[in-house]
């Protein structure tokens, strides 16, 4: 039954699913042996065929005797479903994308749910053109790893904290110091600042959801909160044991919390 389900999801329906299946497993066969094999009421199992017929899925031959039917080849199946679909959503988002403009406005949205939040954070990312500043947790790092390296490599600024353990060889990048991260609840928490104009803000506290705004204060808050962290972990490169000594105690252990390899991911902005 998961092949039915599977089958119907793209669009077959029960019966023309079923009759599928049993082509796959023996043929040539009628319409007849279909309707028993498969149990597909013989009133239905016509009907069934031509449907399958029509959109390509089943080849026929007309017999003295019988009419005999075997399967499309399920790799030629699932490519033309494939092609179809790309064609399909190709001009979907041409024909979404002229209704749609993005307004420069200072609401706050709220979304909910892995997949979606994850797939702004990568719109955001692509449709960056100049800078994008960071802050990733270890799942988000390697969700969006891929969208950073292209904005990378098509010119895009990039200025990264890391709040887990994972590595960014890209742009501009500093580890958030482990014990601040659980102090701030960090390790919760990603961001997505894009050309100075969006922010997404990232939680998967308890679920994953996101809230995000244009609002020109917010997103300069946002990404002050960014660069001064940088700006942070540069100094803290400088400092020697003399000056951390100065420190009070619970600063300092915050410092030194952070491993002396990871601040040499640091390049100073230029």
């Amino acid at each position: 039954m998961e092949l039915v389900a599977s089958l119907m999801a793209v669009g077959f329906t029960e019966y023309e699913a079923k009759v599928y299946l049993e082509l796959l497993r023996e043929h040539p066969a009628t319409g007849y042996q279909l309707s028993k094999q498969a149990g597909v009421p013989r009133s239905m199992v016509y009907e069934a065929l031509g449907r399958l017929r029509n959109r390509g899925a089943v080849l026929e031959t007309i017999e003295a005797r019988a009419t005999l039917y075997r399967p499309l080849p399920p790799d030629v199946l699932l490519d033309t479903h494939e092609q179809q679909q790309r064609r399909l959503l190709d001009g979907l988002r041409e024909g979404l994308r002229q209704l749609y403009a993005a307004q420069q406005e200072d609401h706050l949205w709220s979304i909910n749910g892995r997949a979606t939040v994850l797939s702004y954070a990568t719109h955001m990312i692509r449709a960056a053109t100049r800078e994008l500043l960071l802050v990733l947790a270890d799942p988000e790092l390697d969700a969006l790893r891929d969208e950073i390296m292209h904005a990378h490599q098509r010119g895009v600024t990039l200025s990264t904290l890391l709040t887990g353990k994972g590595q960014l060889g890209l742009g501009q990048v500093a580890r958030h110091p482990p014990l601040e991260s659980e102090l701030q609840q960090l390790i919760d928490m990603s961001m997505v600042i894009a050309d100075d104009s969006e922010v997404l803000i990232m939680s998967t506290r308890l679920e994953t959801s996101a809230t995000i705004t244009r609002n020109h204060n917010l997103v300069f808050i946002a990404r002050q909160f960014v660069w001064m962290e940088l700006f942070t972990q540069r100094v803290y490169m400088r400092l020697g044991n003399d000056l951390l000594a100065r420190l009070d105690p619970p600063d300092r252990q915050i410092f030194e919390s952070l491993p002396q390899q990871d601040n040499e991911e640091i390049t100073p902005r230029s």
